[in-house]
């Protein structure tokens, strides 16, 4: 927890955070995590993680309901989850538009939330009838290498930028490179030879909402032979405008992105 940017400012609770930290080493591909694998995962100290794990499990948070050497997401923590997606509108009403998106192009259409100096998939919609990309929600991309961290640092504030991408190497020249595609076109394609995985590519495009503090992305990716550079510009890319500008419309909110003065 010393690597983050408020952790030396006293009113920053430590316990607290690391408590946090083990909540967020779960992903929804996991059969239950033990303390050792978490604490592999958040770098925290075993025994840490073991105190950790034991008062989030008291809390609710953690059970131990199949086996009890390893943990998994509690009633706890599925009902906060529940109370935050219903409070933050925008999710709901871009559920019928990205279904929509997905089934029209064939592609799996995400929604993507900064979780630390990582992105985090919370939504997903499946084309209908199409086999698609394995990713699931709680699954993590990097900021440099993916469609969705460009957009993301290109619809980020120059302080929470500058928050984020201190060492992040190539972070600046990706943020400008999508920034100019965004109010060029309105949304942003990272180049096949600079993406992080070989066997993906995407198109994305940030959304402001009023409920959080930081942009969210959506984004559209499929398999390279399903979904080419020539396709993400001319067909995919612009529906992915139109879809997040509908629901800017129904939200009666302002475009995502605008020319920095």
């Amino acid at each position: 927890m010393q690597d983050h940017p408020d952790a030396k400012d006293r009113r920053f609770a430590t316990t607290l955070a690391r408590g946090l930290a083990v909540l967020r080493a779960f992903r929804a591909s996991d059969d239950g995590l033990g303390n050792a694998d978490i604490a592999e995962r958040t770098g925290l100290p075993k025994s840490t993680v073991s105190r950790l794990t034991f008062t989030l499990q008291s809390l609710g948070y953690l059970t131990h309901a199949r086996r009890h050497d390893r943990y998994r997401p509690g009633p706890a923590l599925l009902a906060l989850g529940n109370v935050a997606q219903a409070s933050i509108s925008f999710v709901d009403l871009s559920a019928p538009i990205m279904q929509r998106l997905a089934d029209e192009t064939g592609t799996l259409s995400l929604l993507l939330v900064r979780d630390d100096t990582k992105l985090l998939i919370v939504r997903t919609w499946r084309p209908r009838g199409v086999s698609s990309l394995w990713l699931e929600v709680g699954h993590r991309l990097p900021f440099v290498g993916t469609s969705s961290g460009h957009a993301m640092l290109a619809a980020m504030s120059d302080d929470q930028f500058a928050t984020l991408s201190d060492g992040m190497v190539g972070a600046s020249a990706a943020r400008q490179a999508a920034y100019g595609q965004l109010i060029t076109r309105g949304f942003a394609i990272t180049p096949p030879d600079q993406y992080y995985a070989a066997n993906i590519h995407a198109v994305s495009k940030p959304f402001f909402a009023r409920d959080l503090a930081e942009p969210v992305v959506f984004t559209c990716g499929a398999m390279p032979q399903d979904l080419s550079v020539e396709r993400m510009e001319t067909e995919v890319g612009p529906k992915l405008n139109d879809a997040v500008k509908e629901l800017e419309r129904i939200m009666g909110q302002p475009a995502s992105i605008t020319m920095r003065t």
